[in-house]
Protein backbone atom coordinates (compact mmCIF):
# COMPACT_ATOMS: atom_id res chain seq x y z
CA UNK A 1 0.00 0.00 0.00
CA UNK A 2 1.35 3.44 -0.76
CA UNK A 3 -0.14 6.28 0.93
CA UNK A 4 0.10 9.82 -0.34
CA UNK A 5 0.55 12.75 2.96
CA UNK A 6 -0.43 16.44 2.59
CA UNK A 7 0.73 17.75 5.66
CA UNK A 8 3.26 21.02 6.40
CA UNK A 9 3.93 20.40 10.17
CA UNK A 10 7.49 19.10 10.36
CA UNK A 11 6.66 17.43 14.17
CA UNK A 12 3.44 15.61 13.19
CA UNK A 13 4.72 14.31 9.44
CA UNK A 14 7.74 12.84 11.17
CA UNK A 15 5.12 11.09 13.97
CA UNK A 16 3.03 9.95 11.04
CA UNK A 17 5.64 8.76 9.07
CA UNK A 18 6.47 6.68 11.54
CA UNK A 19 3.40 5.19 12.42
CA UNK A 20 2.69 4.77 8.76
CA UNK A 21 5.99 2.59 8.28
CA UNK A 22 4.70 0.78 11.02
CA UNK A 23 1.73 -0.51 9.61
CA UNK A 24 4.05 -1.33 6.64
CA UNK A 25 3.07 0.73 4.43
CA UNK A 26 4.86 2.90 2.25
CA UNK A 27 4.45 6.73 2.26
CA UNK A 28 5.20 10.19 0.14
CA UNK A 29 5.39 13.18 1.36
CA UNK A 30 4.37 16.88 0.57
CA UNK A 31 3.99 20.41 2.54
CA UNK A 32 2.29 21.99 -0.45
CA UNK A 33 -0.54 21.58 -2.72
CA UNK A 34 1.02 21.90 -6.21
CA UNK A 35 3.55 19.46 -5.01
CA UNK A 36 0.84 17.22 -4.29
CA UNK A 37 -0.58 17.77 -7.75
CA UNK A 38 2.45 16.30 -9.12
CA UNK A 39 2.47 13.15 -7.27
CA UNK A 40 -1.17 12.04 -7.43
CA UNK A 41 -0.58 12.50 -11.32
CA UNK A 42 2.73 10.73 -11.30
CA UNK A 43 2.08 8.40 -8.85
CA UNK A 44 -0.17 5.59 -7.57
CA UNK A 45 -1.74 6.05 -4.48
CA UNK A 46 -4.09 3.81 -2.51
CA UNK A 47 -5.06 6.75 0.35
CA UNK A 48 -4.52 10.71 0.57
CA UNK A 49 -3.66 11.88 3.75
CA UNK A 50 -4.90 15.71 3.57
CA UNK A 51 -4.20 18.88 5.77
CA UNK A 52 -6.17 21.09 4.94
CA UNK A 53 -3.85 25.13 5.85
CA UNK A 54 -1.41 24.42 3.23
CA UNK A 55 1.27 27.21 2.43
CA UNK A 56 -0.14 27.46 -1.16
CA UNK A 57 -4.16 27.20 -0.32
CA UNK A 58 -7.04 25.21 0.65
CA UNK A 59 -6.75 21.60 0.60
CA UNK A 60 -10.51 21.37 0.10
CA UNK A 61 -9.83 23.51 -3.37
CA UNK A 62 -7.76 20.17 -4.33
CA UNK A 63 -10.37 17.52 -3.09
CA UNK A 64 -13.12 19.39 -5.29
CA UNK A 65 -10.52 19.20 -7.90
CA UNK A 66 -9.33 15.81 -7.63
CA UNK A 67 -13.38 14.42 -7.99
CA UNK A 68 -14.07 16.69 -10.45
CA UNK A 69 -11.05 14.88 -12.71
CA UNK A 70 -13.27 11.84 -11.66
CA UNK A 71 -10.23 10.46 -9.33
CA UNK A 72 -11.39 8.01 -6.36
CA UNK A 73 -8.45 7.71 -4.39
CA UNK A 74 -9.99 8.23 -0.60
CA UNK A 75 -9.32 10.97 1.23
CA UNK A 76 -8.62 11.20 4.48
CA UNK A 77 -8.61 14.57 6.07
CA UNK A 78 -6.08 15.76 9.24
CA UNK A 79 -7.11 19.36 10.64
CA UNK A 80 -7.70 21.72 13.33
CA UNK A 81 -10.40 23.06 11.73
CA UNK A 82 -13.25 21.87 14.51
CA UNK A 83 -16.08 24.32 12.81
CA UNK A 84 -19.36 21.52 11.75
CA UNK A 85 -19.81 24.12 9.10
CA UNK A 86 -16.26 23.21 7.43
CA UNK A 87 -16.06 19.66 8.09
CA UNK A 88 -19.74 19.69 6.39
CA UNK A 89 -18.00 21.42 3.29
CA UNK A 90 -14.86 19.32 3.39
CA UNK A 91 -17.21 16.06 3.27
CA UNK A 92 -19.29 17.41 0.62
CA UNK A 93 -16.21 18.99 -1.09
CA UNK A 94 -15.56 14.81 -1.73
CA UNK A 95 -13.29 13.69 1.25
CA UNK A 96 -13.88 10.20 2.53
CA UNK A 97 -13.60 11.39 6.08
CA UNK A 98 -12.04 13.91 8.71
CA UNK A 99 -10.16 13.14 11.19
CA UNK A 100 -9.71 16.46 14.09
CA UNK A 101 -6.41 17.61 15.16
CA UNK A 102 -4.92 16.30 18.24
CA UNK A 103 -5.85 12.97 17.81
CA UNK A 104 -4.99 9.43 19.10
CA UNK A 105 -3.02 7.54 16.58
CA UNK A 106 -4.41 4.38 17.12
CA UNK A 107 -7.74 5.73 15.81
CA UNK A 108 -5.58 7.06 12.77
CA UNK A 109 -4.07 3.43 11.51
CA UNK A 110 -7.89 2.48 12.55
CA UNK A 111 -9.13 5.45 9.67
CA UNK A 112 -6.53 4.47 7.34
CA UNK A 113 -6.85 0.69 7.35
CA UNK A 114 -11.01 0.97 7.43
CA UNK A 115 -10.50 3.40 3.93
CA UNK A 116 -8.50 0.89 2.50
CA UNK A 117 -10.70 -2.15 3.24
CA UNK A 118 -13.48 0.27 1.52
CA UNK A 119 -11.52 1.47 -1.45
CA UNK A 120 -12.53 -0.59 -4.60
CA UNK A 121 -8.54 -0.07 -5.93
CA UNK A 122 -7.58 -1.84 -3.01
CA UNK A 123 -9.97 -4.49 -2.92
CA UNK A 124 -7.35 -6.89 -4.15
CA UNK A 125 -7.51 -10.84 -4.21
CA UNK A 126 -5.12 -12.59 -1.20
CA UNK A 127 -1.90 -13.34 -3.34
CA UNK A 128 -0.06 -16.66 -2.86
CA UNK A 129 2.74 -18.95 -4.58
CA UNK A 130 3.12 -21.92 -2.68
CA UNK A 131 2.18 -22.11 0.66
CA UNK A 132 2.57 -18.39 1.24
CA UNK A 133 -0.42 -15.71 1.47
CA UNK A 134 -0.43 -12.35 1.56
CA UNK A 135 -3.28 -10.16 2.17
CA UNK A 136 -2.68 -6.35 0.64
CA UNK A 137 -5.25 -5.13 2.90
CA UNK A 138 -4.48 -6.45 6.19
CA UNK A 139 -0.48 -6.78 5.38
CA UNK A 140 -0.57 -10.27 7.09
CA UNK A 141 1.90 -13.16 5.72
CA UNK A 142 1.30 -16.31 6.53
CA UNK A 143 2.48 -19.78 5.42
CA UNK A 144 0.94 -23.00 5.99
CA UNK A 145 -1.74 -21.24 7.34
CA UNK A 146 0.70 -19.63 10.63
CA UNK A 147 1.44 -15.78 10.38
CA UNK A 148 5.31 -14.88 9.44
CA UNK A 149 6.29 -11.59 10.74
CA UNK A 150 8.54 -9.69 8.08
CA UNK A 151 9.75 -5.81 8.54
CA UNK A 152 7.76 -3.17 6.18
CA UNK A 153 10.12 -3.51 3.24
CA UNK A 154 10.58 -6.76 3.17
CA UNK A 155 7.32 -7.64 2.75
CA UNK A 156 6.73 -5.38 0.30
CA UNK A 157 9.04 -7.00 -1.91
CA UNK A 158 7.45 -10.13 -1.07
CA UNK A 159 4.47 -8.40 -2.47
CA UNK A 160 6.03 -7.13 -5.43
CA UNK A 161 7.49 -10.36 -6.43
CA UNK A 162 3.99 -11.99 -5.45
CA UNK A 163 2.03 -10.13 -7.88
CA UNK A 164 4.47 -11.36 -10.77
CA UNK A 165 5.09 -14.74 -9.82
CA UNK A 166 6.76 -16.97 -12.37
CA UNK A 167 7.52 -14.04 -14.33
CA UNK A 168 11.02 -11.94 -14.26
CA UNK A 169 10.47 -8.43 -12.40
CA UNK A 170 12.95 -5.77 -13.46
CA UNK A 171 15.67 -4.14 -10.69
CA UNK A 172 14.58 -0.90 -11.78
CA UNK A 173 10.94 -1.58 -11.33
CA UNK A 174 11.82 -3.00 -7.79
CA UNK A 175 13.78 -0.26 -6.85
CA UNK A 176 11.06 2.49 -8.41
CA UNK A 177 8.85 0.44 -6.60
CA UNK A 178 10.55 0.67 -2.81
CA UNK A 179 11.64 3.80 -2.98
CA UNK A 180 9.76 6.81 -1.46
CA UNK A 181 10.06 10.25 -2.67
CA UNK A 182 12.90 11.13 0.07
CA UNK A 183 14.52 8.21 0.58
CA UNK A 184 15.61 6.10 -2.95
CA UNK A 185 16.50 2.30 -2.90
CA UNK A 186 19.85 1.59 -4.24
CA UNK A 187 20.97 -1.22 -6.13
CA UNK A 188 22.86 -2.08 -3.41
CA UNK A 189 19.90 -1.75 -0.89
CA UNK A 190 17.74 -4.00 -3.00
CA UNK A 191 20.15 -6.77 -3.15
CA UNK A 192 20.23 -6.65 0.44
CA UNK A 193 16.11 -6.73 0.65
CA UNK A 194 16.48 -9.52 -1.33
CA UNK A 195 19.42 -11.26 0.16
CA UNK A 196 17.10 -10.75 3.71
CA UNK A 197 14.22 -12.13 2.24
CA UNK A 198 15.75 -15.07 1.04
CA UNK A 199 17.06 -16.38 4.44
CA UNK A 200 14.03 -15.25 6.08
CA UNK A 201 12.05 -18.23 3.68
CA UNK A 202 14.87 -20.35 4.47
CA UNK A 203 14.26 -20.26 8.14
CA UNK A 204 10.21 -21.05 7.45
CA UNK A 205 11.30 -23.71 4.93
CA UNK A 206 9.09 -22.18 2.56
CA UNK A 207 8.34 -23.95 -0.48
CA UNK A 208 9.07 -20.72 -2.75
CA UNK A 209 11.86 -19.39 -3.85
CA UNK A 210 13.38 -16.44 -5.16
CA UNK A 211 15.52 -16.41 -8.39
CA UNK A 212 17.70 -14.00 -9.70
CA UNK A 213 18.03 -13.30 -13.10
CA UNK A 214 21.69 -12.09 -13.38
CA UNK A 215 21.80 -8.48 -14.79
CA UNK A 216 17.92 -8.54 -15.33
CA UNK A 217 16.09 -8.85 -11.85
CA UNK A 218 14.68 -11.25 -9.83
CA UNK A 219 11.66 -14.13 -10.11
CA UNK A 220 9.94 -15.84 -7.44
CA UNK A 221 8.78 -19.34 -8.33
CA UNK A 222 7.66 -22.48 -6.25
CA UNK A 223 9.90 -25.10 -5.42
CA UNK A 224 9.71 -27.73 -8.28
CA UNK A 225 8.45 -25.84 -10.54
CA UNK A 226 9.96 -25.60 -14.02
Amino acid sequence: MRILLVEDSQRLTGLLVERIHDAGWRVDVFSTIADARTALREGSHDLLLLDLGLPDGDGTDLIRALRAAGSAVPILVISARAGIEQRVAVLDAGADDFLLKPFNHAEFLARCRAMLRRAPSTAQPILSAGQIRYDPATTLVTMAGQSVAMPPRERALLELLLRDAGRVVLKRRLEAALSEYDEAVSANALELSVSRLRKRLETQAADIRIDTIRGVGYMLRTIGSP
